[in-house]
């Protein structure tokens, strides 16, 4: 009997002692929730009086490297201002344009007539004339001004064998033919009339005729509006008479 009321009197002392321990624990509470609606910043507007800063657009550049300069590169805005005054640059004087319109025209009207040459076009290329065969020791080249007399010069050189020979030097063209002699060598040889420089009233023109030592014309040609330093160029083979 005292047995049973040892092993009852341990298990309640045994649940007594757990159910202390389990409820010796502090509490712990769970903090409630903030719900208070949070107040959004209203951003004040700007002043009008205050100029408004421009960063500069990096992009327009791409070689730009370093970052702008805070003094220099940034401006102020500044507002545009409408003006209905013109400044002098932007007005048209319309008497400019019929004064171009008449000079067109009369320097059109002098070029038909020959008192003028015609300027509208410039060559700036060396001009081939062609290969003369001959037998003859010699040519002779008479040159004149093709157009009006306005200060065309010119000089003539003759190459052979990779040599060049200043024949004539300095020649004023003028409405009258100037004779030149050129002396050839056997073979090959290079001619060349030179356009020392631009007519007063446009490029440099020169006519030519080249007889032979019998009096026999080769060639009859014209240059026109030459560029200074072009080339008028023949190609003369001389050979061996025939028996």
């Amino acid at each position: 009997m005292k047995q049973i009321f040892l092993f009852i009197f341990l298990i309640g002392f045994t649940t007594f002692t757990f159910a202390q321990v389990e409820f010796s624990n502090k509490f712990k509470g769970i903090p409630p929730a903030n719900i208070k609606p949070k107040v959004k910043k209203e951003i004040p507007p700007a002043d009008p009086n205050v100029p408004i800063i421009i960063p500069p657009n990096v992009y327009k550049n791409p070689n730009i490297q370093s970052p702008p300069n805070p003094v220099s590169d940034y401006k102020i805005d500044t507002k545009s201002e409408i003006s209905m005054i013109k400044k002098e640059d932007e007005f048209i004087n319309p008497g400019d344009e019929v004064r171009d319109r008449l000079n067109k025209m009369i320097g059109k009207s002098l070029v038909n007539s020959g008192l003028k040459e015609n300027d509208s076009y410039i060559r700036k290329t060396d001009i081939d004339f062609g290969v003369i065969h001959t037998t003859s020791p010699y040519l002779i080249i008479k040159i004149r001004d093709y157009g009006a007399i306005d200060g065309d010069y010119i000089d003539v050189t003759l190459t052979h064998d990779y040599k060049s020979d200043n024949i004539a030097k300095d020649i004023f063209l003028n409405g009258d033919f100037t004779d030149i002699k050129v002396n050839l060598k056997e073979g090959l040889s290079l001619l060349d009339i030179i356009a020392l420089n631009r007519g007063k009233l446009g490029g440099n023109t020169g006519a030519f005729l080249i007889y032979d030592n019998t009096g026999k014309i080769l060639v009859n040609n014209a240059w026109d509006n030459l560029d200074a330093g072009v080339k008028s160029r023949f190609k003369i083979i001389k050979e061996q008479p025939k028996n």
